[in-house]
């Protein structure tokens, strides 16, 4: 059973591996050859998987298989996905599969540094594993082959650890399709919105893939910033922070007529951060002290303030990672870089496709340390952590305060292999949280205006599994690095 759900999610991969190859086709580019080869070996590797899956007894599947599964989904599919790159550019293995898993991961970071000489199959192909990376693999297939063993929802859940998605409906499946309509509009609904702007159909259905997704690949090396647009940075805007909001609260609003989006506590909190934060870098773009040789990179008039503030915030806080015009924090000094760096930790909201910790788990961790600090004043006070109006359950909380204390770990173990590899403090801290956030672009030689290019080999495939580690929530990949794991398999 567990070979024929893994062959089924892997010739899932083909089909989006065609639809490259019939863009290819359209623009009359050789590489259609590529991603029909590609997409053949793919269903081969996959029936494959599903005929050896006959002979296992049929039983249902614990639950740490269902980690086992989604974790080497994620590596498969950026293996395969790794193939075009390896056949229509001169990247290496190591360059290849770090281009793939931050496509799949939505982490947005890249080791090309003149993406426009790219064919647009492939462009396509890079926009395409952002957006299924977004709403999730596990997620996809429960939405579009529902069979076998797909509504176990331990499978279901066990890709979206941490993210809170309520069952929308009474399968899991439904559920799954619920939310890929509303993944569906909203990409609709940006590719039209950039598409009234300078956008052509091409570069707006890219970008939409992408901006939902919170990923932030581009069919420019510029980004953005290539369409010298002040409409598409509000619309790109927008559609961020839209993107980074709990999707199932757009159910409930929809479906039922509910105003539980502009109740629900973590919006409310997620909304008023980032309201903080865009006043923040106003002030910061007005008054703090800046390189001279940066003064030319910072906006002008208040609009131009403005935005520019609320485009940085928005790409950061929602791991997407685009670049707009006088968009480099790096260039901008450390009084600009060090609150983009908080921001990258924090990230979005849970049940979204942003990464990073998750406003959830700051406000329940703050929470916490609160009632410890009445505590220590009334020592027989019964307290407990609310969230909503609503108790959240002990071992909630305790999560939620593991989960933050292996990200700190995390990321100070990256720190310290970073250093190794010959980086300075600012890239190895800036790369860590990024990679761990899935945002793209960090601090340092690796900052919105470099690439990972210059990164050796040892460097990437580090970074390529802490972005794995980092969307699907920590847990789900460390729970296989567990020894308990493995002895009872045996």
């Amino acid at each position: 059973m567990k070979k024929g759900i893994l062959g089924i999610l892997i010739i899932l991969e083909s089909f989006f591996l065609l639809l490259s190859m019939l863009i290819a086709i359209i623009n009359g580019e050789d590489g259609w050859l590529c991603f029909l080869l590609t997409a053949l070996g793919t269903i081969a590797c996959g029936s494959f998987c599903i005929f050896l899956s006959r002979k296992e007894e049929n039983k249902r599947m614990r639950r740490a298989d269902n980690f086992l599964i989604v974790s080497l989904s994620w590596i498969i599919f950026s293996v395969i996905g790794m193939v075009p790159y390896l056949w229509l550019t001169d990247m290496n293995v190591s360059s290849a599969f770090f281009e793939t898993m931050s496509g799949f991961t939505t982490t947005g970071a890249t080791c090309i540094n003149e993406i426009d000489s790219l064919p647009k199959s492939l462009l396509f192909w890079r926009a395409i594993t952002q957006w299924v990376g977004g709403l999730g693999i596990v997620v996809f297939s429960f939405a579009l082959i529902p069979v076998y063993e797909m509504k176990n929802s331990n499978l279901y859940s066990a890709e979206v650890t941490g993210l809170g998605l309520d069952k929308l409906r009474p399968k899991i499946g439904s559920t799954a399709r619920r939310v890929l309509l509303i993944y569906l509009v909203l990409t609709c609904g940006c590719a039209f919105a950039y598409w009234l702007g300078p956008m052509n159909l091409y570069d707006a259905v890219c970008h939409s893939f992408t901006t939902i997704a919170t990923g932030g690949f581009s069919t420019h090396s510029q980004s953005i910033a290539y369409f010298h647009s002040s409409y598409i940075e509000y619309v790109a805007s927008f559609f961020m922070i839209v993107s980074s909001i709990n999707f199932s609260l757009y159910y409930y609003m929809s479906i039922r007529r509910s105003r539980v989006l502009f109740t629900n506590e973590e919006v409310r909190v997620f909304v008023s951060y980032l309201a903080v934060a865009v006043v923040g870098f106003m002030l910061l773009f007005y008054f703090a002290p800046v390189p001279e040789s940066a003064t030319e990179l910072l906006p002008k008039g208040f609009e131009e303030t403005f935005r520019s503030a609320l485009f940085h915030v928005s790409s950061v806080a929602t791991s997407t990672g685009f670049s707009a015009q006088k968009f480099d924090y790096v260039a901008w000094g450390a009084s600009f870089w060090m609150p983009t760096v908080v921001i990258m930790a924090i990230g979005s909201c849970a049940g979204s496709t942003a990464g990073g910790i998750k406003v959830i788990r700051i406000i329940i961790c703050a929470k916490s340390v609160f009632n410890e600090l009445i505590l220590m004043l009334h020592p027989r006070a019964v307290l407990g952590v609310r969230v909503g109006g609503q108790i959240v359950p002990d071992g909630k909380v305790r999560q939620a305060l593991s989960f933050i204390f292996i990200y700190i770990l995390l990321v100070v173990i990256a720190m310290t292999c970073y250093s190794l590899l010959g980086a300075d403090v600012d890239t190895a801290l800036g790369s860590s949280i990024s990679m761990l956030s899935n945002v793209g672009p960090a601090t340092g030689s690796t900052g919105p205006a470099s690439t990972f290019a210059h990164v050796p080999a040892s460097g990437l495939w580090l970074m390529s599994a802490y972005m794995l580690i980092g969307r699907l929530e920590i847990f789900t990949v460390l729970f296989l690095l567990m020894p308990n794991y493995w002895k009872d398999r045996k």
